[in-house]
């Protein structure tokens, strides 16, 4: 089937051929024939680089009307949105914050990129264009399984086919076992394949040689970074160790020195590669590791690095740029990560070293993954990845148009290799199963829907759930019991009434448009009252309410620094909303203190670099908190005004952010 057979405007089209799509691949000719053209419904589980965003764009551009393509990551969004806003005669807009907004202003555009987070406020919040929408696109819908993600998605879906009855739904996953359950939910046609334009192969590597699941074997010289291959792909192999067992020095890291003989064969061979490791540490540590021995040199990255900021992380990951190398993780800042990504894409960087949040969507494709860790510690316990996230891994080797083949490498040894070909490389991953269940979840949900006026009753606010994914997956399962706790809680908390009706009250109302969850506003609640009682609250009181809030991340608290943090909360006790000795959690209240101190000192016009040098964080860290206070300090001060608090810091502390 040809792009010109489709029911698109000429321009259009003249797009697709300009960028060489000329043809549809048989996973994009099956979504046609399943009638994503014609309105119809449609789940696509289809793998990684197999045509999946035209599958979503011929979706929206044939709906007649407005379409929304729903995201799991701001970066996605980006991307998106910039993909999306390159099609001719095509008005995009884009929204991933404002959670107290309606963010009417997007009414306006044909297609609109969104977290899923801003269209279930913008549906809190009222927003009109909701109701206007003729198609509504999802990516990544296997993370309906997600913890705080996925109850989110769920509801805000059902919520979409309520207040656009009709709407077109396309769900898109590259690794979803069972999209079947998924596509009956959403009453819509499955479109479910293997097909790749690039073959991928998956291996096990261990003691010199890699095994790959079509019978081929590499082996690889860890001394000297050198390789060859038999197979489909390979040549004359080459022995990786001595006869007499000889090899590593005793003191290397057998699975680094692995990870960095793997990587330098892809590159040497023309591709370019994506090491997976368990922490940013070691993400950071691997970058360095291989930047020792170079793979080429991109100075303009590296410049527009530096340019940033001039933090130690910022400069480690410049100097790792300028070898060709670079390293990815939560604590950069945005635009570091955004650098890379680019970087990478663009071929002037030839490997990246990630932790797995980097497999989560954003269009990064290599030559080769190779996996190093395959467990990561959980607060409690080393644990193994779940198969769907190794996946998504696995999925990004392989770039349409430049490789001739991807492969996925996970590191192993004698030992650990039986149980991970198990594992993940013979193993389907793990079907989604919905969190709405979990109580959290739904006090932030059931007040959402009593407060929006979907339900004004019991049974109404069963009803509504009734739609979720939940409901269609446990049929049999009696969400009463656990509703009617959780209206009690709400009741208890003040924000929902019963006395005729179900009714949010006007705390519940204003709690569920700012968009934080219940747990949050009551203990903003708590410490705007204790403030009050204060003589003279600060803008320390007012961070310190905001980052003891359940929606404000955590900051982690080292040993060497713990004296100083009690200390400054000695020093400062007056200017807190919790008395030292009262803490609950005493660990997690000086944590709290941390966060604020951090705060306060970027609000008084302490540098990016002073912080992060001093508290030993990361840049994207400190962004997340900064976002997350402004956010936070906004709820508070609507809330404040709902009780009649003056407490001038709050705005205060909000403007110097």
């Amino acid at each position: 089937m040809h792009v010109r057979d489709l029911p698109l405007p000429d321009e259009v089209v003249s797009h697709y051929e300009a960028r060489g799509i000329e043809t549809l691949y048989p996973p994009q000719v099956a979504a046609v024939e399943a009638g994503v053209a014609d309105g119809s419904r449609l789940v696509a589980a289809l793998p990684t680089a197999s045509g999946k965003t035209l599958v979503a764009e011929l979706a929206m551009l044939t709906a007649g009307g407005p379409g929304l393509y729903i995201v799991p990551l701001r970066a996605l969004a980006r991307e998106k949105y910039e993909t999306f806003a390159a099609l001719p005669g095509v008005s995009v807009g884009i929204s991933t914050g404002d959670y107290d907004s309606a963010a009417e202003d997007l009414g306006e555009h044909d297609v609109v990129v969104a977290t899923s987070e801003k269209v279930d406020s913008a549906i809190r919040n009222g927003a009109s264009w909701v109701s206007e929408l003729a198609s509504v696109v999802v990516d990544e819908v296997h993370l309906l399984g997600a913890e705080g993600r996925g109850p989110t998605l769920e509801v805000t879906l059902a919520n979409l086919q309520r207040r656009a009855p009709g709407v077109q739904i396309v769900a898109l996953s590259a690794t979803v076992d069972n999209p079947e359950d998924i596509a009956d939910w959403l009453d819509a046609e499955l479109v479910r394949t293997r097909w790749r334009p690039v073959d991928l192969r998956t291996g096990v590597y261990a003691d010199g040689t890699v095994e790959f699941d079509d019978g081929g074997t590499l082996a690889v010289d860890v001394r000297a970074g050198a390789s060859g291959a038999d197979g489909a792909h390979g040549a004359d192999a080459v022995d990786a160790v001595d006869a007499d067992g000889g090899g590593l020095p005793e003191s290397a890291d057998a699975d680094t020195e692995a990870t960095v003989a793997l990587v330098a064969d892809a590159v040497a061979n023309g591709g370019q590669c994506l090491a997976f490791v368990r922490s940013r540490r070691e993400a950071e540590s691997l970058a360095e590791r291989l930047a020792l021995d170079g793979f080429g040199s991109a100075p303009g990255v590296a410049d527009e690095i530096e340019g940033l900021d001039g933090t130690v992380t910022g400069r480690r990951l410049a100097d790792c740029v300028r070898s060709g190398v670079a390293f990815h993780h939560a604590g950069l800042r945005s635009d570091h990560r955004a650098a890379v990504e680019t970087g990478f894409r663009e071929r002037r960087l030839a490997v990246i070293c990630a932790t797995p949040t980097l497999a989560a969507g954003v269009n990064v494709p290599a030559r080769r993954v190779v996996i190093r860790d395959q467990k990561r510690y959980t607060g409690s316990e080393m644990a193994f990845l779940p198969v769907l996230e190794v996946h998504q891994m696995c999925g990004r080797a392989g770039r349409p148009g430049l490789d001739p083949y991807g492969e996925a490498v996970l590191v192993g040894d004698e030992r650990t290799k039986p149980e991970l070909v198990e594992r993940y490389v013979r193993a389907d991953p793990e079907a989604v199963e919905s969190k709405l269940a979990d109580r959290t979840a739904l006090r932030t949900h059931v007040l959402s829907i009593v407060a929006t006026g979907f339900a004004d009753s019991f049974g109404g606010v069963l009803d509504v759930l009734g739609a979720t994914f939940y409901a269609h997956q446990t049929p049999e399962g009696d969400l009463s019991g656990i509703v009617a706790e959780v209206v009690d809680e709400l009741v208890d908390m003040g924000m929902i009434t019963t006395d005729r009706s179900l009714a949010a009250t006007d705390l519940g109302a204003q709690v569920s448009k700012q968009y934080v969850t219940p747990e949050s506003g009551a203990h903003i609640v708590d410490g705007l009252r204790t403030a009050a009682r204060m003589d003279r609250p600060t803008e320390l009181t007012a961070l310190e309410i905001v980052c003891g809030s359940p929606d404000m991340q955590d900051t982690y608290l080292g040993n060497r620094e713990r004296a100083a943090i009690y200390q400054f909360a000695r020093t400062r006790s007056a200017e807190f909303t919790t008395d030292m000795g009262d803490a609950a959690d005493f660990e997690r209240w000086l944590e709290t203190v941390k966060t604020a101190r951090i705060l306060l000192e970027w609000c008084e016009g302490q540098t990016i670099e002073s912080i992060v040098e001093t508290y030993r964080i990361g840049p994207g860290d400190l962004e997340s908190r900064i976002e997350r206070a402004e956010w936070l300090l906004g709820a508070a001060e609507a809330l404040a005004d709902l009780l009649d608090v003056s407490f001038p810091a709050l705005s205060a502390a909000r403007a110097h952010l």
